[in-house]
């Protein structure tokens, strides 16, 4: 009996530790420390986040041109960008999907949308899909605000850039802005982990 209740604290120990490592690689946590990256922009530039010298952070969002949740939310996203990129949180897109599956979000579908709907901020093609996964973005649009440290892009906020994808005007609560503001103020983030709301990222 003493063996066999030994056995069963051996499987349920390596089975908690199976189950620790596997939560464990589902990307960024409140805290980590984001790895910086080199993605082709629209304007077939490189771009990373070491390149912008004079940020004090990152409003980073995976989002796309077919996604509806997405294209609801390319005005919210165009408007934090000239809210905060002045005060030194630009907003960086990257769009994840695999273009064989979703061919409206080619580079070139990519450089007509932004086009269309002049965006202001770099919108990165995440080729190969290296990037979402370390981040661990599962929808689009999902968002991770970083702030720029001596060790490196912390990961300050994970999740919806709002409470309302259907309709801004009925927006109650503003997570992105409130969580941006807060760091601008030196403040702590009151609401540090949302749900995103999206379409899943298309592998």
């Amino acid at each position: 009996m003493n063996t066999l209740k030994l056995f069963a604290v051996i499987v349920l120990t390596l089975t908690l530790s199976a189950f620790t490592v596997t939560t464990d690689e589902g990307g960024y946590k409140i805290g980590d420390i984001a790895t910086d990256f080199s993605l082709e922009n629209i304007d077939g530039k490189m771009v990373s986040l070491s390149d912008f010298k004079d940020a004090k952070g990152f409003i980073v969002v995976f989002t796309c041109n077919t996604c509806p949740y997405a294209v609801a939310y390319e005005d919210r996203v165009e408007a934090l960008n000239k809210k905060y990129a002045d005060k030194g949180y630009p907003v960086v897109a990257i769009m994840p999907n695999n273009t064989d599956v979703k061919p409206g979000d080619s580079m070139e579908e990519m450089k007509a949308r932004a086009k269309a709907k002049g965006f202001t901020f770099p919108y990165l093609m995440d080729k190969g899909q290296k990037i979402y996964p370390q981040y661990g973005a599962t929808k689009t649009p999902h968002v991770y605000l970083l702030e720029k440290t001596k060790k490196g892009n912390v990961v300050k906020y994970i999740g919806a850039i709002d409470d309302n994808y259907k309709d801004a005007s009925a927006v109650k609560t503003k997570y992105v802005e409130n969580a941006v503001d807060a760091l601008l103020k030196g403040k702590e983030i009151e609401v540090k982990e949302t749900r995103a709301i999206g379409c899943t990222i298309k592998v």
